[in-house]
């Protein structure tokens, strides 16, 4: 692994970030959101949302962390329910849908109409994350550790909260390792690839294409994934200083503590984002590590894709340059079709009814 090719020399970090989605891809600047979808046609797909300006909580260290934190569960999960609904239009090559909506779904929005069906079905969504992630990763650790003094003998709490720590980590490492080998997964790593790759050949100086963005690494210093492993390594720290009450206790200052670890690791992420020695480089590698595992080599068709999510957030200046981006104004609402000859093509049906549902759930951040 070249680390060259990963903290690149001389390169402009941007604050621009993504997501990888169903068959797409999300990207978020400053002022704009965009949400770019391969359709099955070969045409891709676009939203476009402005972006409110931040409030005060964003220049308070470790606060602005835990906030962005929530947000970005909150909001990922409703792009992610916001893919899958565009998909749901859409067949494959033997005319079954390429996404179908369950009987959960149908019955929500027999009830309670789409959009209330579509609330529901977002914070569900959160709270059962929320769930399986302090169960899964939070309790179930600490509880099989907890075994491990009563059967094992082992009584130094510093030592067990490091084992608690190990385990927590390597679940998570063998849980992405199992999700990875799934052909949806796979395709999402491969577009969280494409990402990484068109923010290096952004951030590098390059032309946009996905030639250029071909010959970088899908691993970058700034991402969600190094987020996470920053998480549990200051837990692993942090834990470790509290010593060994009661397992009820334990949980207890987990759950209480996992806000500010969120924050100081937000902190961390931005400290190696935006600086490059050595100490930063050894900071970063686990979770340039993990990042083998959660992100794949894309096409150039996934390339296109995470290049025109890019370019759709990019400052006013940028794409007056682009002829085929110049549309898109700060503040507005945009939803159509990039088709395949590259010319885009605005729905003004789909951007209104894009406007109404974004304002009225009140989710621009």
């Amino acid at each position: 692994m070249d680390l060259k090719k990963i903290f690149v020399k001389n390169a402009c970090p941007t604050k621009i970030g993504g997501q990888a989605i169903l068959e797409g891809l999300m990207m978020k600047g400053t002022e704009q959101l965009s949400i770019a979808i391969r359709k099955p046609s070969g045409a891709i797909h676009l939203s476009v949302e402005p972006l409110k300006a931040p409030g005060r909580w964003k220049k308070i260290p470790v606060l602005r962390g835990i906030v962005v934190f929530m947000a970005s569960l909150i909001q990922g999960t409703g792009i992610l329910l916001y893919s899958a609904e565009i998909l749901e239009e859409f067949t494959d090559a033997e005319g079954k849908p390429l996404y179908e909506k369950d009987k959960m779904t149908i019955w929500l929005e027999k009830h309670l109409g789409e959009k209330g069906a579509l609330n529901v079905m977002l914070y569900f969504s959160v709270a059962l994350a929320i769930l399986m992630t302090v169960g899964v990763f939070i309790i179930l650790p600490t509880w099989l550790i907890n075994g491990a003094k009563s059967w094992g003998g082992i009584h130094n709490e510093v030592a067990l909260n490091l084992m608690e720590g190990a385990v927590r980590i390597a679940m998570f490492v063998l849980y992405v390792k199992l999700i990875s080998g799934m052909e949806d997964i796979k395709k999402v790593f491969q577009y969280h690839g494409a990402e990484h790759k068109t923010i290096h050949c952004y951030e590098s100086g390059l032309e946009l294409t996905p030639e250029n963005a071909q010959t970088f690494y899908t691993l970058h210093p700034r991402c969600g994934t190094s987020f996470l492993m920053f998480v549990m390594m200051l837990s692993l720290l942090i834990f470790s200083l509290l010593g060994w009450p009661s397992l009820a206790v334990r949980i207890l200052s987990r759950l209480l503590l996992i806000p500010l670890i969120a924050g100081l690791s937000y902190e961390l992420l931005q400290f190696t984002g935006r600086h490059d020695g050595r100490l930063v480089k050894a900071l970063s590698m686990p979770g340039i590590a993990l990042q083998k595992l959660t992100t794949k080599e894309p096409t150039l068709d996934q390339l296109e894709v995470a290049i025109v999510a890019m370019k759709a957030v990019m400052s006013a200046q940028e794409r007056e340059k682009d002829p085929f981006m110049s549309e898109l104004q700060a503040g507005r609402y945009w939803v159509g079709t990039l088709n395949q000859e590259g010319l885009l093509q605005k729905d003004e049906d789909a951007t209104e009814a894009y406007r109404k549902r974004k304002t009225s759930r009140g989710r621009s951040k």
